[in-house]
């Protein structure tokens, strides 16, 4: 049986930089240096071609058309390969794979993406060890999703944020198994992974063009606060609200302004700035109003999927009404029953 093959985007991120008097900078040679780490396991990886980006992204710079640069690339090489692999920074992997894993619906191949702490080379990097691992999964029958690897943890892509700028299990899953351990072994949780589709069922939209916008709500906001946001225009707006999907109530003029904006066409959704748990809009009497300004809840979904999951669903051109109809829905397993 011939070995499989996998693509290996570098979209960016500390993974392939290097040390300057400057800090961290990308570093000139990386598909040299990732040869030779490669060279020295053989054929006891899969095969791998390297796409490394002439302009690698500071993920605290990314933007959605970077989420929809890195889905059309491999949405392009899809017959290609039997898997992929994509190195992104630490900052914002987790709404990149979370964009992923809703553009690219209906996936029969893994598509794993992970970076690193510390930089390859580097004393004490993490980086190859990640590395590897998600060449391993890459290659794996199991998976059939968007997956972020990242120290011994597999992750569904939706399911995942950043816990951590220090430590080296720097993403995890609150609200979801992992989907695999990576230890001496790599032991699948099979009854967490998604069923391999019939057949794809990719949704890139052409562009992202509209604005998402959250707000988080603190003891004593000012209204002027919302009311700034919404002079954006936003075509979504996310509400951190407390505990189950709480907001102050005691000003009747806030909830008329997310009416307002709701019948204006902008779709506003309630998450919780708890990060374990599930929004339920109306559990308590200071929620209960929001239901009726047309808020829509976001169950157990991780904020970084929420606002990955509006934009996509509103650069497809669906009308407000349709997000709403849409938005609570799982479309790639990122929200449960």
């Amino acid at each position: 049986m011939s070995r499989r093959h996998i693509a290996l985007l570098y979209t960016g991120g500390t993974v392939g930089m290097t040390r300057t008097a400057q800090g961290y900078a990308p570093m000139e040679n990386f598909a040299e240096v990732l040869s030779d780490l490669l060279d020295g396991y053989g054929d006891r990886l899969p095969r791998c071609t390297l796409h490394a980006y002439a302009d690698p992204i500071d993920s605290s710079n990314a933007t959605p058309a970077d989420w929809l640069r890195i889905a059309a690339d491999i949405a392009a090489r899809y017959d290609d390969y039997d898997g992929f692999v994509v190195l992104h920074g630490t900052d914002t992997m987790a709404y990149t794979s979370a964009a992923l894993s809703f553009m690219l619906r209906g996936l029969r191949k893994p598509v794993i993406v992970t970076g690193s702490q510390i930089p390859l080379g580097v004393e004490r990097s993490d980086a190859a060890r990640n590395l590897i691992t998600a060449l391993q999964l890459a290659a794996s029958d199991d998976l059939s999703e968007v997956a972020l690897f990242f120290d011994q943890r597999l992750l569904r892509g939706n399911r995942a944020t950043k816990v951590s700028a220090q430590r080296m299990a720097a993403f995890d899953s609150l609200n979801y198994p992992w989907l695999a351990e990576a230890g001496i072994d790599i032991v699948f949780n099979r009854a967490a992974l998604l069923p391999r589709p019939q057949r794809e069922a990719f949704a890139l939209p052409a562009a992202f063009t509209h604005t998402v916008l959250p707000l988080r709500f603190v003891p004593g906001m000012p209204l002027a606060a919302l009311d700034a946001l919404l002079g954006l225009r936003p075509r979504g707006l996310i509400l951190e609200c407390y505990g189950s999907g709480n907001a102050p109530d005691r000003d009747p003029a806030l909830l008329d302004m997310l009416g307002r904006a709701s019948a204006d066409g902008c779709v506003v959704v309630a998450c919780s700035q708890s990060p374990h748990g599930r929004v339920a809009i109306g559990t308590y009497a200071a929620g209960a109003g929001m239901r009726a300004a047309g808020v829509i809840g976001a169950a157990d979904m991780c904020f970084e999927a929420a606002y990955a999951k509006l934009h996509c669903l509103l650069a497809l051109g669906m009308s407000a009404e349709t997000v709403r109809d849409q938005f609570p829905v799982s479309l790639s397993g990122e929200v449960g029953a």
